[in-house]
């Protein structure tokens, strides 16, 4: 037996998994005002970016 932590002979560790309460999707976490801006003009971006096209198709 290896001392890498498995202990099933040459096969990786099986992924952890998660119940659906600690996933919680959808769920946009924006601790600091440099996130909340940083995600508000991204959106602002993608609205003009659409705007554009749109003008110019």
């Amino acid at each position: 037996m290896s001392d890498d932590g498995n202990d099933k002979a040459g096969r990786e560790p099986e992924p952890r998994t998660f119940s659906g309460r600690d996933t919680s999707q959808g769920h946009i976490v924006l601790r600091r005002p440099w996130q909340r801006r940083v995600f508000i003009l991204g959106l602002a971006g993608l609205v003009v970016l659409g705007a554009l096209l749109a003008w110019f198709a």
